[in-house]
């Protein structure tokens, strides 16, 4: 088992080779909330996340061996990138086996830190199998999450929150194979016993709720997620005994919500996010945590490895949801003036057009009419319907999408 002392001995260890990384108030979350949150921001951690905490532990531990053969890891990510860091700085070789699934961008960030990355296994539990069968070797496998000495270092994250805010109530963390939470439960409940640790997962892959509710580890089917870093499909076998005692609960979030804890994060505080550091917001604004008005709370902003074209597929959606982003078609005479007209309108409510398609022949719209789709930048959803009203109000007839409306769902 991991003890306080041994995550002690980590911050003391791994310090020279890690940031400090900020813990920042949010009043605007905490106005939405009535806690006073902070954000504990891991994505300024090198590699863009904790995950060098756990490994920069491991390899310095293991110096030695390290240099003699090298390491070899297995990850879709995040822990690739933060063993790729580690053994870098260690001057050791390092070896990352990723499934096939795992994005170009983080391919090529493991790579740029100079690891070999080799491509196997459709889940990460077969990549890390892969990895673990070459580590016979002699090369240092070093485990995502199921690693006590892993679990060490990433336990110096709560170390650095007590000691700049001791006054902490309640610490969030999302979860995965359950290093973090367990590394942050083990230290956090020993130097202050009457803190709540709550988990936050991606309700596509609740594995440590389904193996809470089983009380043991069991598979669960892991569907995609935007949350790729916590999609983990069995809690880590040393991780959930620290979960199952010393974390009061296991919550979720949707997908959308998750999207728009992302959005949220960027528009006001200017944080940059993936999904997985994005969990704790979604679970705390969907209602899922429990907790008294004016507590103290901490959200672990994991990781901010999020990839461009992802981001921005994930905004969008979001700012669809929202009432933000409308887009509509209406179907006018082909004559000068007739979309100036269009214009006007939508220009007198202070929508703001991002797109146009002037489309001629369109299937179903009489030659000498054409059709006309707009996409508008709008205040949200009272703006939307008052853009809406005027267009009607001018002749225009713009159809309801059923279940959404006025809106155009977009899909990731």
């Amino acid at each position: 088992m991991v003890s306080l002392s041994d995550i002690q001995a980590a911050g003391r260890r791994i310090e020279a080779h890690i940031i400090r990384t900020p813990l920042i108030y949010s009043p605007v979350l905490s106005r939405r909330t009535g806690a006073r949150i902070y954000l504990k921001l891991e994505t300024l951690q090198r590699a863009g996340s904790f995950k060098v905490r756990g490994a920069s532990n491991k390899v310095l531990l293991h110096l030695d061996a390290c240099r003699a053969h090298g390491v070899i890891a297995a990850s879709a990510g995040n822990h690739a990138q933060g063993v790729a860091v580690a053994a870098q700085g260690a001057g050791v070789k390092a070896t990352i086996v990723m499934p096939v699934w795992a994005s170009i961008a983080k391919q090529e960030a493991t790579r740029a830190y100079g690891a070999e990355v080799i491509l196997s296994g459709q889940t990460l539990e077969e990549a890390v199998a892969d990895a673990h069968a070459r580590s016979r070797d002699g090369r240092l496998f070093i485990h995502p999450y199921d690693d006590a000495e892993v679990i060490a270092g990433q336990g110096t994250v709560a170390l650095e929150i007590l000691h700049e805010l001791p006054e902490t109530d309640i610490i969030v963390v999302p979860v995965g194979g359950g290093g973090l939470i367990a590394g942050i439960a083990t230290a956090a409940r020993a130097i202050q016993p009457g803190i709540t640790i709550i988990g936050a997962q991606a309700a596509a892959c609740p594995s440590a709720v389904t193996a809470l509710h089983a009380g043991g580890v069991v598979p669960v089917t892991a569907e995609k997620t935007i949350a790729d870093g916590i999609r983990v499909a069995q809690t880590g076998l040393l991780a959930f005994p620290i979960i199952r005692d010393e974390v009061v609960q296991i919550v979720t979030a949707t997908e959308e919500e998750i999207g728009d804890a992302i959005l949220l994060l960027l528009e006001r505080k200017h944080v940059i996010a993936e999904g997985a550091g994005a969990v704790p917001l979604a679970a705390l604004m969907n209602g899922s945590c429990t907790f008294a008005p004016g507590s103290t709370i901490v959200l672990v902003i994991s990781g901010g490895n999020v990839d461009s074209a992802l981001l921005f597929r994930i905004i969008r959606q979001s700012m669809v949801r929202q009432g933000r982003i409308w887009r509509f078609s209406v179907i006018l005479d082909d004559q000068p003036g007739a979309l100036a007209r269009l214009l006007a309108v939508t220009s007198r409510q202070g929508g703001n057009i991002l797109h146009i398609d002037h489309e001629e022949g369109a299937s179903g719209v009489p030659v000498q009419m054409i059709k006309v789709s707009l996409e508008l930048e709008t205040r949200g959803w009272e703006h939307l319907s008052n853009i809406r009203e005027a267009l009607l109000v001018a002749g225009y007839q713009i159809p309801e999408k059923k279940g959404q409306p006025y809106s155009q769902p977009m899909v990731l």
